[in-house]
């Protein structure tokens, strides 16, 4: 198995195969605290072998500095199978995120466990902005809700 793609995104779609993202970030600047995040979407899409071909367990957990859920997990079985003549199989998932609360600034991480294994983490900062005319300017920031 392959994680080929592991991002955190404004939105993503899977059309037919092909994973669509839109926005990937690792920064969400805020004016106050606490703060919503209004809508981000996790890709993912992993490859794997002809002998992993079955039934397969997904988790991402969203968590603070100390390991702490800061919203319950999402969990999901993903069921991977061979085409036929092929010497991979590829699957793509997409999880939106709708309201994503933040009780203080920091740093935060998405992981992704398969099949009970951590296999991925992103790393997310937020930060609250000092000078909200000065956030248009960062780079590879999202616009948080204060």
């Amino acid at each position: 198995m392959k994680i080929e793609v592991f991002a955190l995104c404004d939105a993503a779609t899977d059309y037919y195969g092909k994973l669509n993202i839109l926005g990937a970030f690792d920064s969400i600047w805020v004016k106050q605290m606490p703060a919503t995040h209004p809508h981000c979407a996790v890709a993912l899409r992993i490859r794997f072998s002809p002998i992993e071909e079955g039934e397969h367990k997904l988790k991402i957990n969203v968590v603070d500095a100390d390991g702490k859920l800061i919203m319950p997990s999402m969990e999901g079985n993903l069921t991977v199978k061979r085409p036929p003549k092929s010497d991979s199989i590829v699957a793509n998932v997409v999880l939106n995120i709708q309201g994503l609360k933040f009780a203080k600034c920091g740093d935060y991480s998405v992981d992704l466990a398969v099949d009970g294994r951590q296999e991925a983490a992103l790393p997310l900062q937020v930060r609250e902005v000092q000078n909200p005319a000065a956030q248009q300017n960062m780079p590879g920031a999202a616009p948080g809700q204060g």
